[in-house]
């Protein structure tokens, strides 16, 4: 009686433990992802440095102070009047010198720094779409997983009920063992397969826990219902146009644009100011310079690195424009290949739902009419399950198989 109770206490704490667990949809995990994966936030404080570093894209170059003896004899005594009242030698300076950028090379490096972050802001939803990929494989076998330990439940019934009337048979002297100890095989084999399912259903836990960056034993449920999606054909213009890892090449090429032009502008000329200020020695008159100065960057002789510069990234812009027709092309041979895929896993799956089950379960129940008519024999019963309950679990790999397809469609074009 004692034993009973504790029985009854622990179930009652692990349904209400139950019962309090979370349920998370689909697109709560997917939210929790965008929110918390650390790869997202590198990606944003990524983005961040660059759009920093881009608020002093209009800098000027850094003012010029100078200061010393300017002229200046190395006898001391010269820098006296003389006796004859003639002035003494020498200067003590105070210089500065401010170079002025060329407006062109303000204007394309400005452009060129903002647009550093968009790549940036590119390559984080492709990783977002990686990550969701892994949630959905995860989340899908997750719920399959579920849905065959239902099935298996449903089956023990069964083949408990076979057990249980032939062990009565047996006694009253109606029925024979010839088929006995295999149900009760079968039986092992099921609860062998459910601690395998569990432990997949942990090990699905963990890896979404750890996707959610939370910790990863931290128990939650899933809705297990799902959705088979219809796919509309698309063509390689939209590819370029969805998909955040192709357009992330794209503005690579954006700014091998940028980049030629800041370095043209490089090879225009250069404006600066400079003025000197002398105090002169032994009654000299104080004296000042005023200078305007310029660069000329397209000498042939200093040129050479800027024009080597803009030449590489002319290379390296048609090599990302190759890298993004690659890219292009495979995902339009995935998504068709996926297509043909999808749609015959769907004819396998509406042949298990429309014919195969339900004709399945009409033969057992039949089998199972005429056992307990005392027409029919154990052996035979127990075969019509083994074969109804085997093709229902074939169904649910089915259906995991088709989500997991789903899931790869939604990652080449980049759906949720």
């Amino acid at each position: 009686m004692q034993k009973s109770i504790i029985v009854i206490i622990v179930l009652f704490l692990f349904r209400a433990e139950a019962h309090s667990q979370a349920t998370l949809k689909l697109d709560d995990v997917l939210s929790v992802i965008a929110a918390n994966h650390p790869s997202v936030k590198m990606y944003d404080a990524d983005i961040r440095s660059s759009d920093e570093a881009a608020k002093g894209a209009r800098s000027y170059p850094a003012p010029e102070l100078g200061t010393g003896l300017w002229m200046t004899p190395y006898n001391p005594s010269l820098w006296k009047r003389n006796a004859d009242g003639t002035n003494g030698m020498g200067q003590y300076m105070i210089s500065a010198r401010q170079m002025i950028p060329n407006k062109k090379e303000l204007d394309a490096n400005e452009k060129y720094l903002w647009a550093v972050s968009a790549a940036s802001k590119e390559s984080k939803q492709a990783n977002l779409n990686e990550l969701y990929a892994a949630a959905k494989t995860s989340y899908y076998i997750w719920l399959i997983t579920e849905k065959k330990l239902r099935v298996l439940e449903d089956n023990e019934k069964l083949l408990q009920f076979m057990i249980q009337s032939t062990e009565i048979r047996y006694k009253n002297n109606l029925g024979k063992l010839n088929a006995y100890y295999k149900a009760k095989a079968e039986l092992g084999d099921i609860q062998n397969q459910r601690i395998q399912w569990q432990n997949e259903i942990t090990q699905q836990q963990v890896r979404l826990n750890t996707l959610m960056n939370r910790d990863i034993h931290g128990a939650f449920a899933i809705d297990t219902s799902y959705t088979i999606k219809d796919y509309s054909p698309a063509d390689s213009s939209y590819f370029g146009q969805a998909r955040s890892d192709i357009k992330a090449v794209q503005k690579n090429i954006d700014l091998a644009y940028l980049q030629q032009d800041l370095e043209r502008s490089k090879l225009k000329p250069q404006f600066g100011v400079q003025y000197d200020h002398m105090f002169g020695f032994g009654g000299q008159p104080m004296q000042y310079t005023l200078m305007a100065t310029v660069k000329l960057p397209m000498a042939a002789w200093s040129s050479r690195s800027t024009k080597a510069s803009i030449e590489s990234l002319k290379w390296k812009e048609q090599s990302l424009a190759q890298q993004k027709q690659v890219m292009i092309n495979e995902a339009t041979g995935q998504m068709q290949g996926l297509s043909n895929a999808i749609a015959s896993k769907k004819r396998q799956v509406n042949l298990f739902e429309q014919n195969i089950i339900p004709a399945l379960q009409k033969n057992y129940q039949v089998l199972q009419l005429g056992y307990e008519q005392n027409t029919g024999e154990l052996f035979e019963l127990l075969d019509a399950w083994a074969t109804l309950n085997k093709s229902q679990m074939e169904y649910l790999q089915q259906v995991q198989d088709l989500l997991v397809m789903q899931t790869e469609m939604d990652k080449i074009l980049q759906q949720n």
